[in-house]
């Protein structure tokens, strides 16, 4: 039987192309106690693909959750079964991904349109580990607006033994809108994610869309339990550096973006004698410096191709150098 998640909970979302292990890296540089995710790994890549390739990762970016795609019971439970023994501490299916390729697949957002269905995965995936098993959804699918919809929704995975529901708080088009405009048109409606907690007060509702600041972040926590970041954690990662002092009550002081620097450098140094790629790193913090004079400059260096092709570590003094220069001047 799952384990609930206790407590409140900050989290980044899972990203396609973004959140892989040096992205988690980086975030957990900035913040030790905020949920990381990883990108959705789908049930066939870890039954018939490299499975070290998908899921391993370091024990120093824990806690992190796996979240998979899929829409088979018995996949899942198998795929859930790998997840829990590579070491991930919640096991999270996507039922909010509105893609075509992932329409294809029948999972996604459009299981949102077959409940008993998400039910029975999130029983079959129960009855395997012992980590929690949470799902990741949006408000709606296409025109449906009625609250109701995501009301039966949750209640019916609920009573499949689920307690932490991830509220996407917009509909998903899976016709006519590419993924990138389902993030961004259809209109959030925060207020169903509220409704969803007050309808089951005993279920953990962590709200996720369009949220950017920690101002916003503690005015949602008003209303629900948790709060998951999105692009803004991408572009802008050192928006976490006070979530441990803010939300967890940690007396440590939050690194300096110099400090993060700092500790990306040693990680890249490490990564580098393992064979990886310089810029499969360095593309993760590019944001790093956002909001600081001459971050422009930093940036156009961090991406040159040739410079990270050298794999010098060099790189980073040089981009230095630009940090604190007026962007106009650089102009």
């Amino acid at each position: 039987m799952s384990r609930k998640v206790k407590g409140l909970r900050i989290a980044v979302a899972p990203m396609m192309d973004w959140t892989d292990r040096h992205c988690r890296s980086l975030h957990r540089f900035i913040s030790r106690h905020t949920w990381l995710y990883t990108e959705m790994v789908t049930t066939g890549a870890l039954i018939h693909g490299d499975v070290p390739r998908h899921l391993a990762f370091t024990p120093a970016e824990a806690p992190v959750a796996l979240q998979l795609g899929g829409s088979e019971p018995d996949d899942l439970a198998r795929a859930a079964k790998l997840g829990e023994q590579w070491g991930y501490d919640e096991i999270n299916l996507n039922c909010g991904c509105p893609s075509e390729r992932v329409q294809r697949g029948a999972f996604g957002a459009c299981l949102m349109n077959e409940p008993q269905l998400v039910a029975d995965c999130v029983k079959a995936m129960r009855d395997v580990v012992s980590v929690p098993v949470t799902v990741k959804h949006r408000i709606g699918v296409d025109t449906v607006e009625d609250y109701a919809f995501v009301r039966d929704f949750v209640g019916t995975i609920a009573e499949a033994g689920c307690e932490v529901f991830i509220v996407h708080a917009r509909n998903a088009i899976l016709k006519g809108l590419s993924p990138k405009e389902n993030r961004e048109i259809p209109p959030l409606k925060y207020d169903y994610a509220y409704q969803l907690k007050r309808d089951f007060p005993q279920l953990e509702i962590i709200i996720n869309g369009g949220i950017k600041t920690l101002d916003e972040v503690e005015q949602h926590l008003q209303h629900v339990d948790g709060v998951m970041l999105g692009r803004e954690a991408y572009h802008n990662p050192y928006v976490l550096a006070d979530v441990d002092t803010r939300f967890y009550g940690s007396t440590d002081a939050a690194l300096t973006r110099e400090e993060v620097e700092a500790q990306l450098i040693e990680y890249c140094a490490s990564e580098i004698a393992r064979g990886t790629y310089l810029g499969a790193i360095v593309r993760h913090a590019l944001g790093l410096y956002r909001g600081v004079a001459g971050a422009r400059g930093w940036r156009r260096i961090l991406s040159d191709s040739r410079k990270l092709a050298k794999a010098d570590l060099a790189i980073f003094d040089e981009a230095r150098e630009y940090l604190r220069v007026p962007d106009e001047i650089l102009e």
